[in-house]
C-alpha cells in the first residue's frame, strides 16, 4: 500500500542504530512561519478547516519537506482533537490559542467524558494515510497526540492558562475527578494513536506540554504514570515493523531518571536540559536505555546563520561522541528544539539549521 522508505535515518535513531548523519525534525515544522502555509490556511478559512480537510493537511504536512531535507515528516494536527471529538466544542481564532465551548470543571462534566468513536476522528486517519502516500517513502511519518495531563489542563481551564488554577484546583481539590478524567483521556489517547499507526503512522510521540507546571509528587501522580498507562496500550509494532515511541515533556528535564522507567524509545529534551547529563543518566547502554531527542532553544533561529551554525554545533557536541557500531545498539541522538518552532522564525533561519546539523554531525563520525 506504501512505498518503500528510502530515508530511515529517523528511524533508526529511534531505536539507538546508528547513522550516517544525526537526523533532524523540528516540532511545528509545518506552520506559520512559511508563508506556504498561511496562503493554505487563508484558503481553508480556519485552522480546524485545514486540519479536518485531507487535502490540505497533506499540502501543508509536506510543505517543509519541500523546502528543506527534514528526515521526518510529522501529521499536521493538533493536541486536542481528542477531547474535541470528547464533545468539547474546540475552536481556534486567528492570532489567539485554541479554546473549548464545554469546559469540564464539575462532577457531571466528568461523568460524561467518554473515549470517543474514533469514527469522529477519521479526518485524522485519512489524512495519516494520504501525507504517508504523499510521501512516497521519502521520510517516515510521525503521528502525535497530546498527553492525558496536557489535554485534562485545556479541558478544564477550557483553553490555555497563564497559571493553571482551575486544573490544580480540581487536582487538590478533588482527585478523585481529574484520576476519572486522566483515566478517559489516557485509554483515549492510546486507542487514537494506535489508530494512527495503523492509517500509516511510522511513528507516534505524546506531547506532555505542560507536565512541567506541576508539582514534584503531582508529576508523577497526574502525569507520568497516566503517559505510562498510553505507552503499556500502544502497539510496538505493525505489519512486522518496529514502531518507536517518543514522550517530550516540557519543563521535565529534573524527572529524567523516572521517566527512563517508560516504556518507550526516544525521550525529547527541553532546551534547559545538559544533553551531556541527560545521556550519561538515560541514553547510554543498559536496561531502558532511551535515544534523546532535542534540544536548541527555539530563538536562536532569530541569530545570523553563522550563529545558528555555531549553536548547531554545540549541540552537537553537547551530546558527545556519535554512535557508530552497525553491530549493536548505543547512544542515539534526534536532533530538534527544545520546543515548537515560532511563528515569527525567518524561513531561511531553518534551512541555515537543517544544513549545519547534516554537515555537523557528519563531520563528527568522519573524525572518529
Amino acid at each position: 500500500m506504501f512505498a518503500p522508505l528510502q530515508n530511515d535515518t529517523f528511524l533508526r535513531a529511534c531505536l539507538r542504530q546508528a547513522t550516517d548523519h544525526t537526523p533532524v525534525w523540528l516540532m511545528r515544522q509545518a506552520g506559520r512561519y512559511l508563508p506556504e502555509y498561511k496562503a493554505t490556511r487563508a484558503q481553508a478559512g480556519s485552522f480546524m478547516g485545514l486540519a479536518t480537510n485531507t487535502d490540505y493537511a497533506t499540502e501543508v504536512t509536506l510543505q517543509p519537506l519541500e523546502r528543506y531535507p527534514l528526515d521526518a515528516a510529522i501529521l499536521f494536527s493538533d493536541i486536542l482533537t481528542v477531547p474535541d471529538a470528547m464533545g468539547l466544542g474546540l475552536s481556534f481564532q486567528l492570532g489567539e490559542g485554541p479554546k473549548f465551548a464545554t469546559p469540564v470543571r464539575d462532577e457531571a462534566a466528568v461523568a460524561k467524558l467518554a473515549v470517543p468513536d474514533m469514527d469522529k476522528l477519521r479526518y485524522v486517519f485519512d489524512a495519516v494515510t494520504s501525507i504517508r502516500k504523499a510521501l512516497n517513502g521519502r521520510v517516515p511519518l510521525i503521528g502525535f497526540s497530546g498527553s492525558p495531563w496536557t489535554l485534562a489542563c485545556y479541558m478544564v481551564e477550557g483553553g490555555g492558562s497563564d497559571d493553571y488554577r482551575l486544573v490544580k484546583t480540581m487536582l487538590y481539590q478533588r482527585p478523585d475527578l481529574m484520576h476519572k478524567m486522566l483515566a478517559v483521556n489516557a485509554d483515549a489517547v492510546a486507542l487514537y494513536l494506535n489508530t494512527q499507526i495503523e492509517a500509516g503512522a511510522q511513528a507516534v510521540m505524546i506531547f506532555d506540554s505542560w507536565g512541567g507546571v506541576l508539582a514534584d509528587a503531582a508529576f508523577h501522580t497526574f502525569s507520568l504514570a497516566y503517559t505510562a498507562r498510553v505507552l503499556a496500550q500502544l502497539k510496538r509494532e505493525h505489519n512486522g515493523v518496529k514502531i518507536p515511541r517518543l514522550v517530550f515533556t516540557k519543563g521535565g528535564g529534573q524527572w529524567l531518571e523516572s521517566m527512563k522507567q517508560l516504556d518507550c524509545e526516544v525521550l525529547g529534551l527541553d532546551w534547559t536540559v545538559n544533553l551531556a547529563k541527560a545521556r550519561a543518566l538515560v541514553g547510554e547502554n543498559g536496561p531502558n536505555a532511551k535515544a534523546l531527542q532535542g534540544n536548541l532553544d527555539p530563538n536562536i533561529l532569530f541569530a545570523n546563520p553563522a550563529q545558528i551554525e555555531a549553536e548547531v554545533a554545540a549541540v552537537l557536541e553537547s551530546f558527545g561522541t556519535p554512535h557508530m557500531d552497525t553491530t549493536q545498539t548505543g547512544p542515539t541522538q534526534i536532533f530538534n528544539l527544545g520546543h515548537g518552532i515560532s511563528q515569527f522564525t525567518p524561513p531561511d533561519s531553518v534551512d541555515a539549521l537543517v544544513r549545519a546539523v547534516h554537515t555537523h554531525s557528519r563531520r563528527l563520525r568522519a573524525a572518529r
